[in-house]
């Protein structure tokens, strides 16, 4: 990706020169409340697979009822990210998030008052349509306010907020079922995001790059005015950005201009993680379960991947910087090969499996993250909601299969040493398509691409 010639008019001023002198009590609050958003985001959608014992013991249904049940929220996230990204790329990045935050808190709210397993998947699969274009929106919108030099290391610290919400969601879960019932996890989880979204109707800014883009002048002046804290700013100033606004179909554009490869690429990538990510997520604390743990023991093992994700991200992000995406990632990706396929084999020394689950969430939860900084760092801003947003969302087509197969070889009774070494094999795929898209990043732009030493 080439960079275009500095703006020719004297009158202009360059957004991404302004991104420097952002007040940092306004940074912070952005960050706050993206980071908030994905929290409440990880938290409601992980929130079925913590209370999924409680609930199999209520109704009475075979655990592999609930295979569809996890599908249909990720169905609804897949279309959510792929749908509503590119609306945002359209619209802007605040009122999706402010409406994606409002839809799926009603949603939440209304999962108590399920009483059968159609049901209950018809409520998920609504959910699931809100909270899939919360990541690339909150990913995009702190991306496009930070400079350059630190727009990976950002975007990564935030998407933290989603692991960091389903890791708050297993204590949360653990405290909440055993004194209130499982609906109390739901009860909780759709009333936070609903206060949240009264925040950011307040403080939550769009992007100035957006606004620049689609010569919204008077509103990009407006939040720079809020940006910069009173700092001189021209009033006759044109905001501009260096980039050209896409011409066609934002989905086209992600394979025109050279792009093509690593596009694929990245979606192969996300494909192959979020099988297994998603398979942890909902599985293991049943498994755990059946395996003779009590049901908190349980939910704490499926805590600990989620722990482990979010140390993986926050330490993975200071690799990267150093090391540039294909080194960190091909490695991170290959001891979650090891790790994953170890699970059920120690499963029955508590300490073993919680190491091995541990460094399971660093490598796999820890890694999707990065997987989507890559691809926010790649595409330019009036891509980077649909670029995001599409990579997550064929990537949730592993997520639905995730769960789904694993709910099949669980009916078939396979041993939990074989039904984890098999859940080995895409991060082993993974780790092979990093090293690949090198080769493709040398081919065009390897800067832009962030997979030279130092990203």
């Amino acid at each position: 990706m080439s960079t275009p010639a500095a703006p020719a008019n004297a009158n202009a001023i360059d957004v991404d020169d302004l991104l420097g002198k952002a007040h940092p009590a306004f940074q912070l609050l952005l960050l706050a409340l993206c980071g908030m958003c994905l929290i409440i985001d990880g938290f409601d959608a992980q929130a079925m697979g913590y209370v999924a014992p409680s609930l199999l013991a209520e109704w009475n249904v075979p655990k592999t009822a609930l295979g569809p049940v996890f599908s249909a929220s990720l169905v609804g996230m897949l279309v959510g990210a792929m749908c509503l990204s590119i609306l945002a790329d359209r619209i802007g990045r605040r009122p999706v998030l402010i409406g994606a935050t409002l839809f799926f808190a009603i949603a939440m709210l209304v999962t108590p008052l399920t009483g059968s397993i159609p049901s209950l998947m018809v409520v998920r699969f609504v959910t699931g349509l809100g909270l899939g274009c919360i990541m690339p929106n909150a990913m995009a919108l702190v991306g496009e306010y930070s400079a350059p030099d630190h727009r990976v290391k950002r975007m990564m610290l935030v998407s933290c907020g989603f692991t960091v919400g389903a890791a708050i969601g297993g204590f949360v879960s653990a405290a909440l079922i055993p004194a209130f019932g499982w609906r109390s996890v739901f009860w909780v989880g759709g009333a936070a995001p609903l206060l949240l979204a009264l925040s950011m109707l307040v403080a939550l800014p769009e992007s100035l790059q957006f606004l620049a883009l689609k010569d919204r002048q008077r509103q990009a002046r407006r939040w720079l005015a809020k940006c910069t804290r009173g700092q001189p700013i021209d009033p006759s100033a044109r905001l501009v950005v260096r980039e050209k606004p896409a011409s066609g179909a934002p989905v086209v554009e992600l394979f025109r201009a050279g792009r093509a490869p690593v596009t694929l690429i990245l979606w192969a990538i996300s494909f192959l993680n979020l099988i297994d990510l998603y398979f942890l997520s909902n599985w293991l604390p049943t498994v755990m379960r059946d395996a003779g743990y009590a049901p908190a023991t349980a939910v704490i093992v499926g805590t600990m991947l989620q722990t482990g994700g979010v140390i993986g991200t926050l330490m993975l992000g200071k690799f990267i910087e150093r090391f540039g995406f294909v080194r960190v990632l091909s490695v991170c990706f290959a001891v979650a090969a090891v790790s994953v396929g170890l699970i059920g084999t120690v499963a029955h020394a508590l300490p073993w499996l919680l190491l091995a689950v541990f460094v399971g969430g660093f490598c796999v939860v820890g890694g999707q993250p990065a997987v989507n900084a890559l691809a926010g760092h790649y595409y330019p801003t009036a891509l980077r909601s649909t670029g995001i947003g599409w990579s997550l969302g064929v990537g949730r087509i592993g997520s639905v299969l995730g769960p789904l197969v694993g709910g099949q070889l669980i009916a078939l009774q396979w041993s939990n040493g074989a039904l984890f070494q098999v859940a080995a094999l895409p991060v082993i795929g993974s780790a092979l398509l990093v090293i690949l898209l090198a080769g493709s990043g040398r081919k065009r732009s390897v800067t832009a691409v962030g997979v030279q030493s130092g990203g």
